[in-house]
């Protein structure tokens, strides 16, 4: 951290990442605020110096809010700051690029930077990301802002202790710590997050990745008084631990073969395999593979996602939410950076389509069926989100024969149409999740017949996660649809144009098509598919009898995000909303690719 102060300007371009920072510090201190004091060695004297850190903490540091109130508001501004600073030029335009040296001094435009000396990159393509990491989670924070008890409040009677007074003490001071706890997990995340965005070397990337690990598999379990979060928890490090294991073998071997892993530059990573040509150097092949298998953990990409319906299911739905999202965004931002930055050849097909290919078709047809026969909604969801994982790898393997065109101009659509989609999952793959927590408030929401007659109950909160549903199933207009549509279409255009001619009749046309185009097809008959699952939650909630005639609990400030969630499910579906956000994830890939 001290490099990085070494120039005033590197502060400048790196103020979202030192708000985290601030927020974390913040953390610490402002909740443990008390009357401390201590005497002065004088003798004779009985004169005390306050220092505030210590003592019987003050009302308002205890109170369970404050924690809550500093993670929503650091990230806010962390996100706003990240915007902020890409609006010198056009929003996110390709053009406003700042480089990082290792000696901590910026560069603007990365003109001058010395060789293998680049560590962060500051451009559309990292600041997008910012903005998509923090705004998930500071909908989560909101979300979990009065929703986290260290102990379950059933457990703690009033009757039960001597006096009425000590169980609402011990219950908020409790509920203080356990906030501060998780809130600072949170922010520890986004600053993991944050450096994966912005990483030039693999190292850094793998350093920040890790970060974000550690804090999610805390949050996975932070409810230790559930038996299934404590078991989804252990299950979910235990997994990420062997991706990490393998991930990092990969970049020995990757460090073996070029001797630097820094992503771009004279000796970077994307030269020399460049330099390769055609024929692969086999240790910076297998590096390369076990390194795809340890994203392959990090994505959910099926056989490699067993964890995935445990973690969610156990974990706070709010927490669940981020890993359906952000984890999934933070996981494909590194599959990008090594395989489009890295391994992507200027002409003919990279070797690694096959292998993506293949994970993608498997991944999500796994998923959906496996959401199919699903009665509980959280593991419903955690199977779309493995079903999602597989579209977006359909992607990337239609990034790999960009060579239709000799050129990249295909392969950008492409990873705008998988930017879009990470943007707008976060509306209704996070809206759904949040829709979770409000029904777990009662302790209900583990089976779909909790959601029967939900309409009757709430209908504002019904008719959310109906748009969240149709959103996550590609129906129009909504987000999801437009996002699978630029998908699709990208496919599409990678493995058709040029390709196929009907000169010869229709057979010889459709056997001269790319395989790559029918993961397009696949796309399509997977999405059919999921709406018996998606609608059948929509069912329930309208035309089955509520178990209960009791309305959902208040929660003023978690139904804000919900419905934060569902406009922007609508208003990213058509109109100048949608064509802005396209705008912007279009300059983004821009500028991944400038790096290459």
């Amino acid at each position: 951290m001290s490099s990085l102060l070494a120039d005033p300007l590197t502060a400048k371009v790196l103020l979202p990442e030192f708000t985290l920072v601030v927020g974390m510090v913040l953390m610490m201190l402002v909740p443990n605020l008390g009357n401390a004091t201590f005497r002065l060695p004088i003798p004779n004297t009985s004169i005390r110096i306050p220092y505030f850190l210590g003592g019987k903490r003050f009302g308002w540091s205890s109170s369970p809010r404050v924690p809550g109130i500093i993670s929503v508001t650091t990230l806010m501004f962390a996100a706003a700051l990240a915007i902020i600073s890409q609006t010198r030029s056009p929003m996110f335009d390709a053009d406003n690029v700042w480089c990082i040296a290792a000696d901590g001094v910026a560069y603007a435009s990365c003109l001058g930077i010395p060789d293998d000396g680049l560590m962060l990159r500051v451009d559309g393509f990292s600041r997008l990301l910012e903005v998509l990491f923090f705004g998930a989670l500071m909908l989560a924070a909101t979300a979990a802002w009065y929703r986290l008890p260290a102990t379950p409040r059933n457990l703690i009677h009033a009757d039960e202790l001597r006096e009425p007074h000590e169980s609402r003490r011990i219950q908020m001071l409790l509920d203080n710590r356990r906030q501060v706890d998780f809130h600072l997990l949170v922010l520890m995340t986004a600053f993991g997050m944050a450096f994966v965005a912005l990483a030039a070397d693999l190292f850094l990337l793998f350093v920040g990745l890790e970060l974000a690990a550690l804090s999610s598999y805390v949050l996975v379990s932070f409810l230790k008084e559930n038996k299934s979060a404590t078991e989804g928890g252990v299950k979910y490090f235990i997994v990420g631990s062997v991706s990490s294991a393998v991930g990092l073998y990969g970049l020995s071997l990757l460090y073996l073969w070029n001797g630097s892993l820094q992503i771009s530059g004279v000796n970077g990573l994307a030269g020399a395999w460049a330099g390769m040509g055609d024929v692969l150097d086999p240790l910076a092949l297998f590096g390369l593979s076990f390194l795809l298998v340890g994203i392959a953990f990090k994505v959910s990409a099926a056989p490699f996602h067993l964890a995935t319906p445990d973690a969610y299911t156990g974990a706070a739905s709010p927490v669940a939410g981020v890993l359906a999202t952000a984890s999934k965004a933070m996981g494909f931002v590194v599959l990008l950076r090594i395989l489009v930055t890295i391994a992507m050849p200027e002409q003919g097909s990279a070797f690694w389509v096959g292998v993506i290919g293949l994970l993608a078709a498997v991944t999500m047809t796994w998923g959906n069926f496996a959401a199919l026969s699903s009665s509980n909604p959280k593991r419903m969801l955690a199977y779309s989100s493995v079903a999602h994982a597989g579209y977006l790898l359909a992607a990337v393997a239609a990034i790999g024969v960009n060579s239709v065109y000799g050129t990249h101009v295909v392969a950008q659509l492409l990873v705008a149409a998988m930017l879009f989609h990470l943007v707008v999952l976060v509306t209704f793959k996070l809206g759904s999740f949040l829709v979770l927590a409000l029904v777990e408030i009662d302790g209900e929401g583990s089976d779909i017949r909790d959601f029967h007659g939900l309409a009757q109950r709430d209908p504002i909160i019904a008719l959310a996660m109906f748009v969240f549903m149709l959103s996550l199933a590609g129906v129009p207009p909504f987000a999801g649809f437009l996002s699978k549509l630029l998908m699709v279409s990208g496919i599409v255009d990678a493995t058709v144009h040029q390709t196929m001619t009907f000169d010869d009749g229709l057979l010889a046309a459709i056997g001269s098509l790319h395989w790559v185009f029918w993961l397009a097809v696949l796309v399509f008959l997977n999405s059919a598919l999921s709406l018996f699952y998606y609608l059948r939650l929509g069912w329930v909630m309208f035309f089955e009898a509520p178990p209960s005639k009791a309305p959902l609990a208040p929660a003023p400030f978690l139904r804000l995000a919900i419905v934060f969630c569902m406009i922007g499910a609508v208003a990213f579906g058509f109109g100048p909303f949608a064509d802005q956000l396209i705008v912007l994830v279009s300059n983004a890939a821009e500028s991944l690719f400038a790096l290459a």
